[in-house]
């Protein structure tokens, strides 16, 4: 005797939703129901919206943050201090520390951070943009490493140290209020206000 399972439509929906992170095959299932049986699923505004976000969403050129058209809202936003630079791993990292209210210079996410297991180089991050922005600014600013306390963030952290070791710049790096071995999507406000309140100066070495 057959065994009953659900329908190719809905595999094929269930096979889908697996993909995204953090949705395990139970959890793809339940969503998947949800979406089909639920008076309050919306299926035709959430396809609508996320095709109009994948098809207007961009990286900013300058910081690579979240943008529409051109630069992002942080780098058009003229009340910003110039002199600070906080270097983030991801668009994402951006969110928590502006949230926190405890920062309000520029930013610059590099993209990812370096990592061998997963064939991660500096080649593949937005190291070249940060240089050249450091670079082309008329006086000296601070640059503020806000990476992860992981192993790959403190191993990013201490080769850009060493790039930019000489340039036109101060390296801070956050104060680790951080949990070890946790990213910044993770920290709450009060610890990412601290962090960047009590970051130390380590241009000479972190």
């Amino acid at each position: 005797m057959a065994q009953a399972d659900f329908p190719d439509p809905v595999k094929a929906l269930i096979g889908e939703l697996k993909r995204l992170p953090g949705v395990g095959p139970r959890s793809a299932e339940r969503i998947a129901i949800w979406l089909l049986q639920s008076p309050k699923a919306d299926v035709p505004a959430l396809a609508a919206a996320l095709s109009h976000a994948k098809a207007s969403i961009v990286a900013c050129p300058v910081c690579g943050f979240f943008a529409i058209h051109g630069s992002c809202q942080l780098c058009a936003d003229p009340k910003r201090d110039d002199l600070t630079l906080c270097v983030v791993e991801q668009a994402t990292d951006v969110l928590p520390l502006e949230r926190s209210g405890a920062f309000r210079g520029r930013y610059h996410c590099l993209g990812g951070k370096l990592s061998p297991l997963d064939r991660v180089s500096p080649e593949d991050l937005r190291i070249p943009a940060l240089l050249q922005r450091i670079d082309a600014a008329t006086t000296e600013i601070e640059v503020i490493l806000a990476l992860g306390a992981d192993v790959e963030g403190e191993v990013t952290a201490n080769y850009l140290a060493g790039l930019l070791r000489g340039r036109n710049c101060r390296i801070s790096r956050i104060a680790q209020g951080l949990p070890a071995g946790g990213g910044l999507e993770h920290a709450d406000g009060l610890t990412l206000q601290r962090a960047i309140e009590g970051r130390r100066d380590c241009s000479g070495g972190l």
